[in-house]
């Protein structure tokens, strides 16, 4: 018979597994002196404990313990820096998706100092057609001289358009104006094939502060809607003002940043700061569709909240753009996941809310559930703006979002874990999220 352990296993396992396969993408329905137990008896500071990888829980043990009950851990072996998992979601646009996705991380050379170099690949199809590929990296070279950042996508993909703006009706506006700002939030569908290649390059000027440059290219072609007739749908108004073709355009800039971060962990941070600020300089001459110049700001901040499990954690987050002169292609327009990851703005459908001035705020409380780390749970809160072509103004509109998660520890080693979180928002938005690593 098998032991009541070994079922506890097995039962454990076949649960986490199968998040993979039942987990929904976003579905649409129409100092010090304040952190409580850092403090011991007679009011004497507790020493925080270097971080024991051994005491720790992951899917690797509990693979490990189901495979082999009677096979103890091998506290000496390193564990693999890679993490591969099935890529699977499901939503009314996309449809299912199944795939596969990797992530790896590690410290390049000797320095202890040097931050952890991640990078991601996955690929996956939809029911629907929709095909997406993608490789990024954020590579720091030994000793933090040189940060690498970049990715390369090819997809096959189908856009949800809810149109320009934060959702705002105004009274007295042209039939024309009305369908750009779609008030009502009806979703379009907008199928193209896509492609985008992006790297910049940064150089250590100061301890943890960089500068560095790159170049950015999205290329569109084959775009393809519901428009019988002209202005029909909130992009083809959008293009026949600002002069860009219904059917293609290529976004292709120089990209100027300045970054600083402290962060432990990029996977995970418990700590630190990270901010990346820089402007985006489209141009015809490198084959730019419009000129352009936009603005992009990220500022992340992690607050350790415990010495004793400093693993519970504070997060803010803010993400925005800004368009400062000429015209950007309407599906580039900054708005809800339109960030780095794609993650922003949990409780609405990628692109739900967008403006040429966009905002998205975050905060998120992340704590330990199971004291050997393997479970921890989450609860966050977000609030975006953006701006329209009605008179709309940046932060005059706010929309909020909100939810809570929890979390299941993939790979102790690199701090890579599985991410579930359901949220809400207004417009009847509500949803399941199933990401490997933090949001933010």
């Amino acid at each position: 018979m098998l032991r009541i352990p070994l079922l506890k296993n097995l039962f454990l396992l076949a649960f986490f597994v199968s998040l993979h396969t039942l987990a929904l993408g976003q579905v649409i329905v129409p100092t010090d002196s304040l952190k409580a137990d850092s403090l011991g008896k007679k009011g004497r500071k507790i020493v925080r404990p270097t971080e024991n990888l051994n005491r720790q829980y992951d899917f690797g043990d509990l693979t490990r313990n189901v495979l082999h009950p009677h096979k103890k851990a091998d506290t000496l072996h390193k564990s693999s820096g890679i993490t591969v998992v099935p890529n699977v979601a499901a939503n009314p646009t996309i449809g299912g998706q199944l795939g596969i996705k990797a992530v790896a991380g590690r410290k390049l050379g000797n320095d202890p100092n040097t931050l952890l170099s991640v990078a991601t690949t996955s690929a996956s199809i939809t029911t629907k057609g929709i095909i997406y590929f993608y490789v990024n990296h954020n590579v720091f070279t030994p000793g933090n001289k040189w940060n690498l950042q970049g990715n390369l996508v090819f997809a096959k993909t189908v856009t949800p358009d809810y149109g320009l703006g934060i959702g705002r009706s105004i009274p007295g506006e042209s039939a024309t104006t009305e369908t750009l700002a779609d008030p009502s939030r009806k979703v379009n569908a907008i199928h193209s094939l896509y492609f985008n290649f992006r790297e910049k390059i940064y150089k250590e000027v100061a301890k943890n502060f960089f500068l560095g440059a790159g170049m950015s290219a999205e290329i569109r072609g084959s775009i393809n809607q519901k428009d019988s007739i002209n202005n029909a749908t909130p992009m083809s108004v959008y293009n026949n003002q600002h002069g860009f073709p219904q059917g293609h355009y290529i976004s292709s800039g120089f990209l100027f940043n300045a970054e600083y971060t402290s962060r432990d962990n990029q996977n995970r941070a418990y700590k630190g700061i990270y901010a990346d600020a820089g402007f985006r300089i489209n141009q015809t001459w490198i084959g730019s569709t419009k000129n352009s110049v936009q603005f992009t700001t990220d500022f992340r901040k992690y607050i350790s909240l415990s010495d004793v499990n400093p693993e519970t954690v504070l997060a803010l987050w803010n993400w925005g753009s800004y368009l400062l002169g000429g015209s950007i292609p309407y599906l580039e327009i900054p708005g809800t996941a339109r960030d780095g990851t794609g993650r922003s703005g949990r409780g609405y459908t990628s692109q739900y809310f967008k403006g040429t001035q966009y905002n998205d705020t975050e905060a998120e409380f992340r704590f330990p559930i199971l004291k050997n780390k393997f479970i921890s749970g989450v609860t966050f809160v977000n609030m975006q703006t953006a701006n329209d072509e009605q008179g709309t103004h940046l932060f005059q509109v706010l929309r909020p979002g909100g939810g809570a998660g929890f979390r299941v520890l993939f790979n102790k080693a690199t701090r890579t874990n599985l991410a579930v979180d359901y949220a809400w928002g207004k417009f009847g938005n509500r949803g399941f999220y199933l990401n490997l690593n933090e949001t933010f």
